[in-house]
């Protein structure tokens, strides 16, 4: 079975991290959602003095988003009257409008507006001093702002992903922006590198590391760089997974034979065995409110999702369709599961169910998926994928509509997860 874990971060701890990595990751997205947005997005003024172009960062990220319909603004001025019937002439249900001003210390104070061009009036406004460093930040930031304001949902621009890169023996954890810029190294090693998890409030990531010749749980403090082994026992410690309160981890160990799912202390102290079956029981998942875990079992004859009390006792199977259902994930919510289903002759594919109608629907194409995880608004599902022989990462709309396929041209990425919303 493929041992995969989903993983959560804040992304304002990763500034000390050491290193850049070999390569941007290159976006490239199709479809695009029902009932496009129309939004006019204008060229903040003097954003040149920034090392970042404002307004270019939002609309790839409005783009991307497949959610928007882009308008050219031109250059215009947050002080300016706004003519919103000659927008609203143009098509456009929005408007955004800023300005960039380089501070005598160095900073930069950004500057935007959202206008209401139907209602004639203002939506948002945001004013961030940020640093040098950070201008890209903050244009993801009024991006999530947009998103919010004009869908209701809250934005996941300003999140980062963190994956696994490979390349000869050479593997690195990686982190980088939700659209693939940015990226730093976190962790590298000459032994594989899996399953990354990120602590919910960002500072701390646990993985699986095979540097001690048989895999390991760790848990890594990113500020300080001191490392804890919170699983080493006898046989394969795999899986980790953060409780939603941070305070322990779900893992899979096979300690007494077949590998089954264990609770453990963030330290890892009160090491506790939940499930007893006779079969497999791997990568468990906690449920949103940390009252359940998820996990995979082969205790019905072929791998299934489950679902039983973090207190453990008896487990309900989740997942009836197919024969082979691997590496459940829970939305933010707690409504909707992804997993990844073998079907059609064998193709691994990223399915998600929603668990109370019971309805399943395929959101892949590709054939060779592994590691989903969700966006921490629950609207995309990050995931692992293969083309021509090599790893990539995709990203999909949870209706199936938008696609992105990031990709490096510096060996193969893997085991990706989303991290959490910014503190």
């Amino acid at each position: 079975m493929k041992k995969l874990n989903v993983l959560f971060m804040t992304a304002g701890m990763l500034a000390g991290l050491a290193g850049t990595a070999h390569a941007q990751l290159r976006v490239e997205i199709s479809g695009v959602g029902s009932n496009q947005i129309p939004v006019a997005i204008a060229a903040f003024a003097d954003e040149g003095v920034a090392p970042a172009q404002i307004s270019a960062i939002i609309k790839a990220d409005l783009e991307r988003s497949g959610v928007f319909k882009i308008i050219d603004a031109g250059t215009i001025s947050d002080a300016a009257n706004v003519d919103y019937s000659a927008w609203k002439a143009r098509g456009a249900d929005a408007l955004v409008v800023g300005s960039v001003q380089k501070l005598a210390n160095g900073t930069f104070d950004v500057r935007y507006k959202l206008m209401d061009t139907i209602k004639s009036s203002k939506l948002s406004q945001l004013d961030q001093s940020t640093t040098p460093q950070f201008t890209r930040l903050s244009a993801h930031k009024i991006a999530d702002d947009i998103y919010e304001k004009l869908t209701g949902v809250k934005g996941a621009f300003a999140t980062r992903i963190a994956y696994v890169t490979q390349q000869g023996r050479s593997y690195r954890l990686e982190v980088a922006d939700a659209d693939g810029e940015g990226v730093q190294l976190a962790l590298s090693s000459n032994e594989p590198i899996i399953s990354p998890s990120w602590s919910p409030d960002g500072t701390k990531v646990a993985y699986v590391s095979f540097e001690q010749k048989k895999p390991v749980v760790y848990v890594q403090n990113l500020v300080t760089r001191a490392r804890t082994v919170v699983a080493n026992e006898k046989g394969s410690n795999s899986a980790p997974t953060w409780s939603p309160d941070g305070q322990r981890l779900a893992v899979a160990l096979s300690k007494s034979g077949n590998t089954q799912v264990y609770i453990v202390n963030a330290d890892g102290s009160g090491l506790r065995r939940l499930s007893q079956s006779s079969g497999i029981d791997t990568e468990p998942q906690f449920s949103a409110d940390g009252q359940s875990i998820y996990f995979t079992s082969d205790r019905s004859g072929g791998p299934q999702v489950y679902r039983m009390s973090v207190n453990g006792g008896d487990a309900q199977r989740v997942t009836f369709s197919g024969s082979y259902n691997i590496s459940p994930r829970i939305s933010s919510d707690g409504k909707t599961l992804a997993y990844i289903s073998r079907r059609d002759g064998g193709n691994f594919q990223l399915f998600v169910l929603d668990l109370a109608s019971g309805q399943e629907q395929r959101l892949s194409d590709t054939t060779s998926d592994e590691s989903p995880s969700f966006s921490p608004n629950g609207k995309y599902i990050l995931y692992a994928t293969e083309s021509a022989r090599r790893k990539s990462l995709a990203v999909v709309s949870v209706d199936g509509r938008v696609k992105q396929r990031l990709t490096t041209q510096a060996g193969n990425i893997k085991e990706p997860t989303w991290g959490p919303f910014m503190k």
